[in-house]
């Protein structure tokens, strides 16, 4: 029997506070918790975006970045966003970098789960196209990074509402130099 993924609890000041199980953890009264985001770039600068499997419990259908997980108790982060990486994309990844190592944001969807993370915010570098579990991911697409910039200004409601935080600030570190490598 597969062992049950458990989370990171944080107090205000990010530090670990102790563990819950993630089936246990999003509902109306989220804990602040510890999260990830990842945005996988190709070889000639896209990104790789996700559309949320209609059968998830949040956000289901709505596009988003390309994966975000939880690492686990003493899990190393980079660690972490490869492992998921595979699980819920079946993709190798590499060149992992922190970009918005201090975000954080909660958000409530329309059945009332609050999302209450510390989530820093991750790029990396992808080898292949993706083959993604669909109890994850619904649909997938490698976007230019200023089509998705202009697309998410547009029509910000397609998107999930962390990653119409992200990709603006994203966007400013990456005019200041951290592109994708």
């Amino acid at each position: 029997m597969p062992q049950e993924e458990l989370v990171v609890l944080l107090d205000e000041r990010f530090a670990p506070v102790g563990t819950a199980p993630k089936s246990t953890v999003h509902d109306a009264h989220t804990p602040l918790h510890l999260a990830f985001s990842c945005y996988v770039f190709d070889r000639s600068g896209r990104v790789l975006m996700t559309r949320r499997a209609i059968g998830k419990k949040t956000w289901p259908g709505v596009w988003t970045n390309s994966f975000c997980g939880h690492p686990g108790p003493g899990e190393d982060m980079a660690e972490a966003i490869v492992r998921r990486a595979q699980q819920e994309l079946g993709l190798a990844v590499g060149g992992l970098r922190t970009v918005l190592p201090d975000f954080r944001y909660t958000a409530t969807d329309a059945g009332g789960v609050v999302e209450n993370e510390f989530c820093p915010v991750w790029i990396a570098q992808a080898e292949s196209d993706p083959l993604p579990a669909p109890d994850e991911v619904c649909e997938w697409r490698w976007a230019g990074w200023a089509d998705l910039v202009e697309s998410m200004s547009r029509t910000p409601f397609v998107f999930s509402p962390w990653s119409q935080l992200q990709v603006p600030r994203l966007a400013e570190a990456l005019a200041a130099g951290a592109a994708p490598r």
